[in-house]
């Protein structure tokens, strides 16, 4: 064989070798009964907070945060997240949550990108107003 045909080889064998071992890295959303199921594994789940069990005291201690949450079967869980509140959390609809069930079935939240806001969008009732201030910032600018 030539020295180019065992290069190749080689590479086409790296490549497949790493997108082996990539394929346990793609994460799929769970619901909260399966990662009740799946406890001490990191899992993520789509869910929408319960606004009224927010508890969150800064002065007491500021990275310690706690909130229901809900997912579409309806089933509801706890949450601790181990970091300060995130900004504007009581306005978003729903939540992605990164995390561990533990065994008392309270998901724990102790990386700081564990939690994604999925707030409503700003221009939501007038989807047209963006256009308008455009319009309007242009002729300014003219």
């Amino acid at each position: 064989m030539k020295k180019i045909h065992i290069v190749a080889l080689v590479v086409i064998a790296a490549v497949i070798a790493l997108l082996i071992s990539q394929l346990g890295n793609f994460s799929t959303y769970e619901t909260i009964a399966s990662a009740k199921a799946k406890q001490g594994k990191t899992v993520t789940i789509i869910a929408k907070l319960n606004k009224q069990t927010l508890q969150y005291d800064p002065v007491k201690n500021p990275n310690y945060l706690t909130f229901d949450v809900s997912d579409t079967t309806g089933n509801i869980m706890k949450v601790v997240y181990y970091f300060e509140k995130p900004q504007d959390m009581e306005k978003s609809e729903r939540i992605v949550l990164k995390g561990k069930m533990d065994h008392n079935g309270v998901f724990q939240i102790r990386d700081q990108t564990g939690i994604l806001l999925k707030c409503p969008s700003k221009y939501k009732d007038n989807p047209n107003a963006l256009k308008n201030d455009d319009v309007l910032n242009a002729k300014a600018s003219l």
